[in-house]
Formats: structure tokens, sequence, C-alpha cells
């Protein structure tokens, strides 16, 4: 009966062998190449008997004749089979890993934000590019090693039987005995594998944790602290290798001593009289070189069954993160473009790691293209509610309508496509500046990008770049400033022409010059549009058709500055506050 970790490698194997659709033609090409090679070097040794018991004796002497021949063309056929088996497999190989890693790539984007909320980015990114290597390993260069090396010892052991059963019956009594220890040291290397997959997640996930906070570690001296913490981290990555070296350094010999054994024993069996009576010269030399060829791929098979299992082990990760449940998209209707009505009815929503609700029982109701503008601490629950909007988390309670429907009742994409987002964080791709504008609008002309650009107040500093609006801007737009980065996230909104607009802390961080600059650009974005404004400075919200004041979940106040500050509540102690210190 198969152990289940036994029966999931066979089953990971088989689902493996999926990806190779359309790529048999390449691993049957590839085998037969392997088996080839196998069988060149079986032939090779097959001819030592009739090269001693005749070609020396003299009694064929054509055979020494023809043997430098016989070599030429057997190397020739040899190589030949090398570069088929190495090449079509690895051609193989890398497609399979390719097919693989974009299929992850795509999967780990189309899971929902509360996946990545508790994920590394570190840990996923290790596994998209070190699991899939060791994946690679596997199927590559341990496959090769395992079906070339296999067929080896099967030609050997074949060609000791017809030559003398007697003798070769012995080395049958160590493969009991051999599988036996490739099995406990199977188990050992996936065990190992698993840790170390994990730990180069933990590797990569401390480097760009790091690295992206370079400018705080300077700021606040906490190179020394890193280098210890990324000393620890780096220390038990290379404990869990180590620990893989042992076991394939600790197998290796103890099955080649084992093999030994087994071959001092047909040493012994073959200095008998009545065995000797019975072997020719060119058996027994046949017989002994045999095993003793066999110690190398027997090495070479438990060397590469540490590979195979590490692939093995990759395979299992991936495919766990593969079987996790991709955002769901139920909805059913199409909403065109939303005419602006926005509603919340009685919504209660808790994050999955939080025992204390984020939005408690919330209500409001906003009318096409007014604005609605949220105010309070953080982590009042003031930006959870433009996530339920953009349906990055479902409510647990109560209802979002839009346009009078339930939010869940469209096309995600669909939806998605309603809202332009302005985030406090702004998120720019390694692109031109163009293209990061055109982000929501890939098809959008030059002219609608440049008009875009020319409202957001981009085009007066994109005129000082190397190539305008065609420069690229680095990772997360790195030669841009804070405030100009904002403004082309601005552009990018404005041209989405979305009937919905969610402003996220978006002038928060602009300097005066900035705001006002942008102040202008906004004002144009919010016309004609149900715009969603999240601000703690009030100076940008005072004309707000609503205001919302939350405070630990809770809608405290609503109504317009006017109203707010004459009820002289939160809102009114809030500006006061602001002002006052102004």
């Amino acid at each position: 009966m198969q152990s289940n970790t036994e029966a999931s490698t066979w089953h990971n194997f088989k689902r493996l062998f999926e990806y190779t659709r359309g790529l048999r033609l390449g691993l049957t090409a590839a085998i037969i190449g392997m088996l080839g090679y196998a069988g060149i070097d079986t032939l090779f040794f097959s001819q030592l008997q009739p090269l001693i018991d005749e070609g020396l004796t003299q009694a064929n002497p054509n055979i020494l004749k023809y043997a430098p021949i016989f070599v030429l063309v057997a190397f020739l056929f040899r190589g030949v089979f090398h570069f088929i088996a190495t090449y079509c497999l690895a051609w193989m190989g890398n497609h399979v890993v390719m097919r693989l890693r974009q299929q992850l790539f795509e999967h780990i984007v189309r899971m929902p934000v509360a996946f990545h909320d508790v994920e590394s980015t570190g840990t996923l990114i290790s596994r998209i590019t070190f699991d899939t290597e060791q994946l690679q390993n596997a199927v590559s260069k341990a496959l090769i090693t395992m079906i070339r090396e296999g067929a080896f010892v099967i030609g050997l052991l074949c060609l000791m039987f017809y030559y003398s059963w007697q003798l070769s019956a012995i080395f049958l009594l160590v493969i009991p005995v051999v599988a036996g220890i490739v099995v406990v040291v199977s188990k050992r290397f996936r065990a190992v594998s698993k840790r170390i997959q994990a730990m180069m997640g933990i590797v990569t996930s401390a480097v760009e944790q790091t690295f992206n906070a370079h400018k705080v570690v300077l700021t606040f001296g906490g190179q020394k602290r890193e280098f210890e913490r990324f000393a620890k981290i780096n220390n038990r990555n290379r404990q869990q290798r180590m620990k893989m070296v042992a076991a394939k350094s600790i197998s290796v010999p103890l099955i080649q001593i084992i093999a030994s054994f087994a071959l001092a024993f047909v040493l012994y069996v073959a200095s008998q009289d009545d065995m000797i009576n019975v072997l020719t010269p060119g058996i027994f030399t046949t017989v002994v070189t045999s095993m003793i060829m066999m110690l190398r791929p027997l090495k070479l098979l438990t060397t590469v069954n540490s590979e195979f299992q590490r692939g093995m082990a990759a395979a299992a990760t991936l495919f766990d993160l593969l079987d996790k449940d991709i955002e769901k998209d139920t909805g059913k209707l199409s909403i065109g473009k939303a005419k602006g009505r926005i509603e919340f009815d009685k919504v209660n929503f808790k994050y999955d790691n939080s025992e204390n609700l984020a939005l408690n029982h919330v209500s409001f109701r906003l009318e096409p293209g007014k604005t609605l503008a949220l105010v309070g601490r953080s982590g009042s629950g003031k930006s959870t509610i433009s996530s339920l909007l953009l349906r990055f988390y479902q409510c647990n309670e109560g209802q979002l309508l839009i346009d009078g429907q339930n939010i869940n009742d469209y096309h995600l994409n669909e939806l998605r496509h309603q809202f332009a987002y302005v985030s406090q964080q702004v998120v720019l791709f390694n692109d031109t500046l163009a293209n990061n504008i055109a982000y929501g609008k890939p098809d959008a002309s030059e002219e609608e990008i440049l008009a875009a650009a020319k409202a957001a107040h981009v085009i007066e500093f994109a005129e000082n770049l190397p190539e305008g609006l065609e420069t690229n801007i680095g990772d997360n737009g790195a030669m841009l400033s804070g405030g100009q980065r904002q403004r082309v996230a601005i552009a990018r909104a404005l041209l989405c022409d979305a009937p919905f607009l969610i402003l996220d802390e978006a002038t928060s961080a602009l300097d005066t010059e900035s705001e006002r600059h942008i102040q202008d650009a906004l004002n144009v974005l919010q016309q004609n549009r149900t715009c969603i404004v999240i601000a703690h400075r009030l100076s940008t919200i005072e004309n707000a058709d609503t205001i919302v004041v939350m405070e630990q979940g809770k809608l405290i106040e609503m109504g317009n500055h006017k109203q707010l500050i004459d009820k002289n509540g939160a809102y009114a102690q809030l500006h006061a506050f602001q002002f006052g210190e102004g």
C-alpha cells in the first residue's frame, strides 16, 4: 500500500506530465536518445567477452581488426544520442516550466486581495523564481539521469545474467536493501526540500523588505540590525541546505559499500573450483567490469534523487498554490456605464485577521454627480469603504447598491471599470510616462494622453524629462517626486473617464505649490462624476456635498460643512483643531 507521501508524489508527477501536452514528440525523442545512449554503453561492454575470448586468443582475429571501427562508430552514435536526449529534454523542460510559471503568475494576480494581505510578496516571488527553478532541474537534469542511468543499470544487469546468472543473482540480493535506503532518503530529501523552499521565501522577503525601506534603514541607522537579522535568516537557510548535503553524502557511500559487498561475494564465488571451470576470462571480465561500472550509475541515481525529490517538493508547493481559489465573480449583470448612485445599507464588515468590525452598520446614500467626503482618524474605516465598493472584499452583512442594484450582481470587471481610483500610495510601473498615464485605457490615442497630462499638470515637468512623455520613469516612478507621481495618478484617472471617482488621500503627499496646481485638475476630474474623497486635510473637502465622519467603524456624523460646523460635534472639533494648529 502506498504511503500518502508516495501517492502525493506520484499524483504531482502525473499532474506535471499534463503540462507536456503538445511537447510529447520532443519528450519521446529525448527518451529515445537516453535509451540509445544507455544501449550503446551496454553494447560496448557486451563486446568485452568476444574481444578477450576470441580476439586476444586469435580464435577470431577479425574482431581485433574491426574493433577500432566499432569504437569510433559506437562513440559517434553515443554523441548523437546524447545531444538528442539533452537538447530535446531541455526544450521540453523549459516549455513546461514556462507554462507553469505563466499559469502561476496569472493565478497569483487573480487571487483576492485578502490572499495578498497575508502572503508575503517575497514568498510569492520565490515561488515563481526559485521553486520553478527546482522543478526545471527535476524535469531536465534529474529526469535525464534517472532514465539514462537507470536504463544503463538494467542493461548491465541483463548483460550479467546473460553471461552468468549464478554470479549475477548474488547482486540481486542487494537490490531490496538499496531500494529501502532510497525510499528512506527520498522522504528525507522531500522534507528538507520543503524547508529549503520555505527558507528561500523568507530570504527573498527579508531582502525585498530591506531594499524597499533602504532610505528608512539609512536614516535611522538600522544597517547593523538589518545585517544581523539577515545573517540569522541566511544561517538558517545554510543549515537546511547542509542537512540536504548530509543526507546525500551518507546515502551515496552507503549504497556503494553495500554494492561492494555484493562485488566481493561475487569474486569469492568466482574463485571456487566449480565456477572457475565454467567461467572463461571474457565472461569473468565482463561480469566483474559490469558490476564495477554499475557503482557509478548507482551513485548518480542516488545523488540525482535529491534533485528529483526537490523538484517534486516544489511541484507540491506550486500545485497547492494553484489549487487555491481565485477571486470569485458571481455577477451576471452588465452595467454598461453607471448613472452614478451609491448606497450603503446597514453594512457590516470585519477583516479575516481581526475580531473587531471595520465597518459597523454603516448606511448612507450618494446621488449621481455629488461628492461625498470621508473623514476620521486612521483606522476608522474610511479606506475600507472604498475597498468594498471595488469589491476587494465582501461585506459580512447588509448590502452595497450601485444604481439601485447590489454590486455583487454585476460582472466584476465591468464593475471596476466604473471607478477611477487615486490612492494615497501611488503605484507606478517601470515604463514610460505615457504608458503609466494610459494604464487604465491602453488603447488611448496620443492626443488623449497629452490632454490628460495637460489637465493634471503632468506636462509641466514632463517637458523637462529627456524624452518627454516617452521617458521611462523607473521602478515605481523613482525618477519623479511625490507630488509628480500624484499628478501622474490623477492624469491616469482623468483618462479613464469613469462615472465614479475615489480619491484616497490623493493630496496627502503634495506640497503647497503642487496642491495648488492639482486642485484645478481635481475640480475638472470631479465634474459630472460621483466622487468619494478620503482626506485628513479638511481644507480639501469643505465644498463636498456630504461629509461623513467615521469613528471606529461607525458613522457618527453626516452633513455638509456648514451643517456639521453648526452642530459643533466631532467634525467641528476636528476642524478647529486643524485650523487652530495652522
